[in-house]
């Protein structure tokens, strides 16, 4: 994996790309989404065993993400050849409905620091963008650990929260409608 240079609260790596979306093959932009939340799922690679259970975690709450104003976009270094090979052949991925991005070159990959030289695949890597194309949070995992689809909309409800609240924070296991923090001097002696 390379080093990168992404920092929390800076521009996301900007891309363009062919994906696999709705059965077509289209150009996706980043910036084609300005004005919307962004969930970037970055997985090892298509016809795999952990990666087919995260996509279609993702696809079974796709509806839930688009209420929330959110795109998903899953990214592997595969081609979109490969993409729709593997949603003809698989009842999980046929159920897809977000856009699969196609990395072959790992040019994405590398700009956000998920792609592995060695194996020429992305580590699973999820990062978070706001409307404005501010990365929000990210983390990467091994690859044999799966990723949580339900964990993946609490943080993009409570960044979604602080982004309309900026006074106001949202504590650890927080969810919507629960109590919030407001930092400063008055929590001193609550902590």
């Amino acid at each position: 994996m390379e080093s990168n240079e992404l920092k929390i609260n800076e521009q996301a790596p900007k891309f363009t790309a062919e994906a696999l979306h709705q059965g077509e093959i289209k150009k996706v932009n980043l910036d084609d989404y300005k004005g919307k939340w962004v969930a970037l799922v970055f997985y090892p690679a298509d016809f795999t065993f952990v990666c087919p259970t995260e996509l279609g975690s993702l696809a079974d709450k796709y509806e839930e993400f688009k209420q929330v104003n959110t795109e998903i976009i899953s990214i592997s270094t595969d081609t979109v050849f490969v993409h729709k090979a593997w949603a003809d052949n698989s009842e999980t991925i046929k159920k897809i409905t977000y856009p699969m991005l196609a990395d072959p070159t790992g040019k994405i990959c590398r700009a956000y620091g998920t792609y592995l030289e060695h194996e020429g695949l992305s580590l699973r890597g999820t990062f978070i963008v706001d409307p404005d194309g501010v990365l929000k949070a990210y983390e990467l995992h091994d690859n044999s650990i799966g990723r949580n689809s339900e964990e993946l909309m609490r943080k993009i409800k409570a960044a979604q929260f602080v982004y309309e609240h900026g006074d106001k924070v949202c504590p650890a296991n927080w969810q919507p409608g629960k109590e919030t923090l407001k930092p400063g001097l008055d929590l001193v002696g609550k902590l």
